[in-house]
């Protein structure tokens, strides 16, 4: 294989020997290579400013490269940077499990770490099964997506982004999510499932679904009314709060904003404000109780080699602090109305099928072609708000925003600006 020279850009040694996730690399333009991040932005090696409107695939809660973090981190490398957590633990685990648990709504007792989103949802559906009847199906809404790995892929029953695994896939059941105008439907579809008495568990993402939904939102209330009539027939509930947690619906936790309490609660992305992987899965003491027992395989034979690393939970703790401030609180009520200021501009906009707007998320519906990830709408405006230096990744037709706490309003209106441009110039 010919080598590429060493005074080559980052981008051409890039194409020597990396492989990009969800890429056709046959026919994907060159990656952007970035050397340099700081607040709101990330920089390119020629020197090229990009607003990330996205934090970087929902992981940066408070800015590139912030200084308190990165601080933090430096701090922990000199004391520990690892160990082993089985029959081992650490200060910076315990005391993020602590403050996790104190952030959350009552009733949660013990936290399981891992590496990332996926991870934390392997581990819970590990839990819900090894716990509850393994012979009965886990229920989903259809549209929802809760990671790659396998059982996360299963989890979200067949869809688009899975197709090649299909036949590897463990069955589930899928019901539609309760989108406003259609909660009675998805009700019914609920009931029908429960109480069909092949369920044993459920699983759903809280209040808005992100990628494999493409950022739909949903009725809280008819969720509670889901969330209660499993606890009553003993149907383990799992809530996917990976993208969701962490202030992105505005509360710190969307179940926070719900009456009934999940069994158990997935987080990662914003958990290390982009710093390093980290995933969590928390639950509640009864479901840790029923691991108890005399012999080792009663207990959950589950983790990872970076279960617990001290320099994530350092990054983790370092983040909170700066999350759980007065001034990050009122930055994302800030974000919120300035989104919901847009939306009520251009919500009827004749171009578009929807407008929604759940805390610091904007999401907005093209009304062009079909509703797929793979709507060649999609590469025209991923060029079109990169030459305008703004990151925005869309799912096909639906375009959103999720930005990092730090943004400014001049940096919002800057994004809103260029989106009203592919509204009102563009010839659709």
């Amino acid at each position: 294989m010919e080598t590429v020279p060493s005074h080559s850009s980052w981008a051409m040694r890039d194409k020597a020997c990396i492989w990009h996730p969800f890429t056709q690399a046959q026919t994907a333009a060159p990656p952007i290579a970035i050397v340099k991040g700081k607040g709101s932005y990330l920089y390119s090696e020629k020197g090229d400013a990009y607003l990330d409107a996205v934090s970087s695939w929902w992981v940066n809660l408070h800015g590139h490269a912030h200084p308190y973090i990165a601080e933090k981190i430096g701090a922990q490398a000199k004391e520990l940077e690892h160990v082993l957590f089985a029959g081992f633990t650490h200060p910076q685990a315990i005391l993020l499990a602590e403050r996790l648990l104190a952030a959350l709504p009552a009733g949660y007792s013990r936290v399981f770490y891992s590496d990332n989103g996926s991870t934390a949802v392997e581990t819970a559906l590990k839990m819900a099964l090894q716990a509850g009847d393994p012979r009965k199906k886990l229920l989903s809404f259809e549209g929802g997506y809760h990671g790659d790995t396998f059982g996360a892929m299963s989890a979200a029953g067949k869809s688009f982004c899975n197709r090649p695994f299909w036949p590897y896939l463990f069955e589930v059941s899928s019901i539609p999510p309760p989108i406003f105008g259609k909660e009675n439907e998805s009700w019914e579809r609920f009931e029908k499932a429960i109480d069909s008495g092949e369920v044993g568990a459920f699983i759903f993402e809280p209040l808005i679904q992100g990628w494999g939904g493409m950022m739909r939102l949903h009725s809280g209330e008819v969720l509670d009314r889901m969330i209660q009539k499993c606890e009553e027939q003993g149907i383990l509930t799992i809530a996917d709060e990976v993208m969701t947690g962490f202030g992105r619906t505005g509360v710190l936790f969307s179940c926070g904003s719900l009456k009934a309490a999940p069994d158990i609660i997935c987080l990662s992305k914003g958990i290390s404000g982009g710093f390093l992987p980290l995933g969590a899965t928390i639950a509640k003491e009864s479901l840790f109780e029923s691991f108890l027992g005399p012999t080792l395989s009663q207990a959950l034979l589950h983790g990872h080699s970076y279960t617990g690393n001290p320099l994530a939970c350092a990054a983790a703790n370092a983040s909170l602090d700066l999350l759980l401030q007065p001034e990050c609180t009122a930055a994302r009520a800030r974000i919120e109305e300035e989104h919901r200021l847009f939306q009520q501009k251009w919500r009827s906009h004749p171009t578009l099928l929807r407008c929604e707007v759940i805390g610091t998320i904007l999401t907005i519906e093209y009304k062009i072609g079909e509703r797929s990830y793979y709507n060649p709408l999609r590469d025209r405006l991923l060029e079109f708000f990169l030459q305008k230096g703004i990151l925005l990744r869309p799912f096909g037709n639906v375009l959103y925003l999720l930005p990092p706490y730090c943004i400014s309003p001049e940096e919002l209106h800057r994004i809103y600006s260029a989106i009203a441009i592919t509204l009102e110039e563009w010839l659709w």
